[in-house]
């Protein structure tokens, strides 16, 4: 529900904290009219002893401590402070959030986790449980979601059940990227970065007054980086391996063939803001973004040699003897390379109108298209062992419309409202070929008799109509409630193609070739609440409490082994019942600001991949029942959490945000389609805790400006990498803290500054907390992604 302001209100907004449970640093974050980087800069260096602080999660301007939600704001100043400049660098300072690029088996794509609760397969079947938005507009798929924080204003970051207050529903929350927009100012900036492993980054934007109610903004960015992780060609660093594996012909003399983890990624935004009067404001915005890199830093972690004929191929903490390579076999006649690159390349145009009828009443539509085309290769196996060959060949082509209104008003002034709609319809055809030799190797005793080999070239429909309105009410000065309503109708079919890798009929062993041509359907509808209630004790004290629910729509298997998979295959929809408490507090002048929440969350019919695939053993995949590579409602749990964030500027110049973060729960039920996958007294969520802490100093030079140097530490806790098997014991991945440090120098008018960082500091060797396994069953391996080891970087930054 969003509240009519003038501008001039507006431009009086002041510095932004982290609000509800979020992180707690100085952010300027506004409802309608953003500052340009003069504004900014003066209010980044005001005291944090403010009186009114702007949010805009309830669609209306509303200061974020009367807010009773769980948020996470930060601005372009934090973000630069921390050096962060993709989306998935915020969660090291969020509670209880863990955004996580994947492996390279999953492409360009990112994993999204809000209190346990999210989704990491990009397949275009399944949807995301948390939302991604940029400038309100939604993004369908974890696929492209690696964003870049271009031009941003704010990033938001809200925890718990979104629906009520959003255009799409999204169970576990919302994460709400808002860039700059074109503004009545010729303005600028450009910067420049070089660092580790030619590291070099190139960023620049420019606004333009094109004439007195017209305004255009471009920023663009392009990073280069070389990769950290040597894919090294086994028969060149083994010669006379028992295997008789030769080297490549090209293979350079130090025998690395790649360097996987690196970054090559442009991207460019541009945008037209229309604003005639205080009563229309129109933005159109396109964007393009492009990227063309090697494999994500991926290593062999697993390696059972009694399945790899006696051979350990696990090459090193940097280094992989992964080769893509496939030998002549099955019904291929000459021997190939899957690609070890991935591309990506997308665009989307939007339109952002809003439009104030009166002072009680106004209208916005938010209408938008994206489309991308994601290129990958992947080797299951990840060895180059020409006996267990796991290839595969990823090409999905995504096209997305949507279409939103909200009508916003209200009734005098203890009384306001936002009814919305929200309409969009998605599309991807998603091409593979997959050429799996290991079932036969495993199983057949490598005789060719059990190859599966097809390509499928599928497309995937999805569509998504809803309703939904909110509610605020005060029946006194001190006391505020909030309702909320949604209504959500969605429709998803997949058409299976499985023909032979030469286009015709597939003849193979496991059934596969039955599935050629059919349809898996699913449609559903769902009505999901919220209802809330805030209470200001005094000026400095509010406590909140807040019941909700979500869900995240149900489909189709879309990796079936048989018919009877794909027909029989379909999951409902998981849902959620979410309450929380919490408390806001501001003291000591506004100099300290402590906010603390407690959650609890009855969560059922949880979807989860059953990709244990030891099963082959007990279950033959041709027997259909086997769930083996299958998304399932796996059963039923419960979490609950406690989330603290700290502020505090005791000293002009001095800045402290801490945050810290506590969640479990356990299975209340697992549904026997598990098939012992999942046991009872597993946990349903890790890692238990989380927290970070950050400092900084600004210390004045006069007439030789300023220089701050800042730190940051951020710990996450063990967390849960599942089970080898079904009798294997459950494995973790350890702890561990990440520092950065960081030293910024800028001269007296703070149109230039120079900083000089160091990302992982103490160089902690660590794994990102996903392993793919789903081949261990047949090929007795596993591989990992690795974190980025310590990186040093220089940035000049220049605004005008």
């Amino acid at each position: 529900m969003m509240q009519i302001f003038t501008r001039a209100r507006l431009r009086r907004v002041l510095l932004v904290t982290v609000s509800g449970s979020g992180l707690f640093a100085a952010a300027p974050v506004l409802a309608q009219d953003l500052p340009n980087e003069a504004e900014q800069t003066e209010r980044a260096e005001q005291s944090p002893s403010f009186n009114e602080i702007i949010v805009t999660a309830q669609f209306r301007a509303q200061n974020l401590q009367d807010t009773p939600l769980s948020i996470t704001a930060v601005d372009a100043n934090l973000l630069a402070s921390r050096n962060q400049t993709d989306i998935s660098q915020i969660a090291a300072q969020a509670p209880n959030v863990q955004l996580t690029q994947m492996g390279g088996a999953f492409g360009s794509s990112m994993a999204v986790y809000v209190r346990g609760i999210g989704q990491y397969d990009f397949n275009p079947a399944y949807e995301p449980g948390v939302g991604m938005y940029v400038d309100d507009v939604y993004y369908a798929t974890l696929t492209g979601s690696i964003m870049d924080l271009l031009d941003l204003e704010r990033v938001e970051v809200l925890r718990g059940p979104q629906g009520t207050l959003t255009g799409r529903n999204s169970i576990g929350g919302a994460i709400k990227l808002f860039s700059v927009k074109p503004s009545n100012e010729n303005s600028g900036s450009v910067e420049v970065a070089y660092g580790s492993r030619d590291r070099t980054d190139l960023r620049g934007s420019a606004n333009f007054v094109l004439t007195d109610n017209l305004y255009a903004r471009i920023a663009a960015v392009h990073k280069r980086q070389d990769g950290y992780v040597d894919q090294v060609d086994f028969g060149c660093a083994n010669p006379g391996n028992p295997l008789g594996i030769g080297a490549r012909p090209s293979t350079p003399s130090d025998c690395v063939v790649d360097k996987f983890g690196e970054k090559n990624y442009t991207g460019l935004r541009g945008s037209l803001r229309f604003n005639p009067d205080d009563k229309l404001d129109w933005t159109i915005t396109g964007d393009y973004t492009y990227e063309n890199r090697s494999y994500s830093a991926s290593v062999l972690t697993v390696n059972d040699t009694s399945k790899t004929d006696g051979v350990n191929f696990i090459c090193g903490r940097f280094c992989t003897y992964a080769d893509f390579f496939a030998p002549a076999g099955g019904i291929i006649d000459q021997a190939y390379y899957m690609p070890s690159k991935t591309k990506f390349e997308g665009w989307g145009v939007s339109s952002n109108v809003s439009y104030e009828f009166s002072s009680h009443l106004k209208l916005q539509s938010i209408t938008a298209y994206r489309r991308y085309r994601q290129v990958f290769g992947t080797d299951d196996d990840f060895t180059p062992n020409p006996n267990i060959v796991g290839a595969g060949f990823n090409d999905l082509k995504f096209r997305f419309f949507s279409q939103e209104l909200r009508l916003s008003g209200d009734i005098g002034p203890d009384a306001e409202w936002t009814l919305g709609g929200f309409y969009s319809d998605q599309k991807t055809l998603y091409f593979t070929r997959q050429d799996i030799r290991y079932i036969d190797y495993a199983f057949c005793g490598g005789m060719g008799a059990c190859n599966l080999q097809f390509q499928g070239n599928d497309p995937v429909n999805a569509d998504s109509k809803a309703v939904f309105g909110t509610v605020i009410v005060r029946p006194t000065a001190e006391l505020t409630l909030t309702g909320g309503l949604r209504y959500t109708k969605e429709h998803k079919d997949y058409t299976f193609v499985r023909k032979g890798l030469d286009g015709g009929v597939l003849n193979d062993s496991f059934g596969v070739g039955l599935l050629d041509g059919l349809v898996g359907l699913y449609d559903g509808d769902r009505v999901d609440w919220r209802i809330s209630a805030d209470y200001r004790f005094s000026p400095e004290i509010m406590g909140y409490a807040t019941v909700s629910t979500g869900f995240k729509g149900g489909g189709v298997v879309a990796r079936p082994f048989t018919a009877l998979q794909a027909i029989n295959g379909a999951f409902d929809p998981e849902t959620l019942t979410a309450y929380e408490m919490g408390v806001k507090t501001d003291f000591l002048g506004h100099r300290v600001r402590l906010n603390l929440s407690g959650f609890y969350n009855d969560y059922k019919n949880i979807q989860l991949p059953i990709s244990d695939c030891s099963v082959l053993d007990e279950v033959p995949v041709g027997t259909g029942t086997n769930t083996c590579a299958a998304i399932q409602n796996a059963g039923d749990g419960k979490m609950y959490g406690l989330e603290a964030e700290f502020f505090a500027n005791f000293v002009d110049g001095l800045d402290i945000d801490a945050s810290l973060s506590w969640i479990d729960g356990k299975w209340k039920r697992i549904d026997e389609v598990v098939g012992g996958a999942i046991k009872i007294d597993d946990p349903i969520t890790t890692p238990n805790w989380k927290w970070s802490a950050g400092i900084q100093y600004r210390a004045d030079l006069g007439e030789f400006g300023s220089i701050t140097p800042r730190f940051d530490l951020a710990y996450t806790g063990k967390r849960s990498v599942g089970r080898l098997t079904l009798t294997s014991p459950l494995e973790y991945r350890p702890d561990f803290i990440l520092a950065n440090a960081r030293l910024t120098w800028k001269n007296r008018d703070e149109d230039l500054s120079i900083s000089f960082e160091v990302q992982n500091l103490f160089d902690k060797y660590y794994l990102l907390p996903l392993r793919f396994v789903a081949v261990y069953a047949t090929a007795g391996t596993g591989y990992s992604t690795v974190g980025r080891p310590r990186e040093w970087a220089v940035t000049a930054r220049k605004t005008f």
